[in-house]
């Protein structure tokens, strides 16, 4: 999955230029119809010009110190 050429919200009002993607996060998610889903999300990044100040969005998808979501440990957690 790559994400789309649409900056962060916050920024919109000012100039900015993709400066292509940050390393590929890979993580398992919820199993669909008994089968194993691992995404692979590739996160673009931008330029806020001119101070040249490089963002990209903060997703809190993977669960600290897991390479799972969020939700997913917490319904492991929940099992136990």
């Amino acid at each position: 999955m790559k994400k789309k050429n649409i900056a962060p919200e916050q920024y919109k009002d000012q100039k900015v230029e993709s400066k292509g993607f940050l390393p590929e996060i890979q993580i398992q998610d919820f199993p669909i119809r008994n089968q194993k889903v691992m995404l692979c999300i590739k996160r673009r990044r931008w330029e806020v010009k001119p101070g040249n100040e490089i963002i990209s969005r903060d997703w809190k998808l993977v669960q600290k110190g897991t390479r799972i979501t969020s939700e997913f440990a917490a319904f492991l957690k929940g099992m136990y």
